[in-house]
């Protein structure tokens, strides 16, 4: 089984254009591994080495969308078996490009990256408005809140999706992450964003280490 695992994350890594990760992980369910290793040790594990190597420029942005393609039709085998098993999430991401703006490749990636790591994503889309962000925290009771803007003209508006998410008492147990092209560091601080990523795989760090240190204060 073991080996079979090491075959997957394998697939997931190179892209598996033959579709046969939904083949191998429907062998391993039916050969009785459990999802939550099926999902650690193959899945998670594939998209963290993916990000390693997107960091040290041994992956670009093709092959990382390749690998988080594969992984993505790895994991809708696997879905239904973890909604039933009641296994624990790594967290809930509501994900949306804010208003104003139409791209989405970025915001699509960073999707499929949280959803490789381990969380339920709500993707709210492209050219989301404040008002829907508000409400799909109410909803969904969401861990971190991520924002995606490619134009200079379009970032603004991620300072006004954090007020009305302040002014709807919804800010303090919330973490907000904002990436895109036209942003920085200083501009996160500047509108009270938690945390920025220049790219997916950091996206998915950040998170992950910060809300690590979150539960670990509680």
């Amino acid at each position: 089984m073991s080996e079979k695992l090491d075959d997957l994350k394998e697939m997931v890594l190179t892209g598996d254009r033959e579709d046969k990760v939904t083949i191998l992980a429907q062998e391993l369910i039916n050969e009785g591994a459990k999802v939550e290793r099926i999902l650690d040790e193959a899945l998670i594990a594939a998209m963290d080495e993916a990000g390693r190597r997107f960091q040290e420029k041994e992956y670009f942005v093709p092959e990382l969308i390749i690998a988080a393609r594969a992984m993505d039709r790895a994991l809708k085998v696997l879905k239904p078996l973890l909604e039933k098993s009641g296994a624990k999430s790594r967290g809930c991401l509501v994900l949306g490009t804010v208003r104003g703006d139409q791209h989405d490749i970025g915001k699509n990636l960073v999707a499929m990256m949280f959803k490789g790591a381990g969380f339920d994503v709500v993707d709210l889309g492209h050219d989301v408005n404040p008002d829907r962000f508000v409400e799909a925290t109410r909803e969904h009771k969401p861990d971190v809140i991520g924002m995606s803007a490619l134009l200079t003209t379009t970032m603004v508006n991620m300072e006004e999706v954090i007020k009305h998410l302040k002014d709807a008492g919804l800010r303090k147990d919330l973490l907000v992450i904002v990436g895109g092209a036209p942003l920085n560091q200083k501009f996160a601080d500047t509108i009270g964003a938690d945390l920025y990523a220049a790219t997916a795989p950091a996206a998915v760090a950040s998170v992950r280490e910060r809300l690590h240190d979150l539960r670990r204060g509680d």
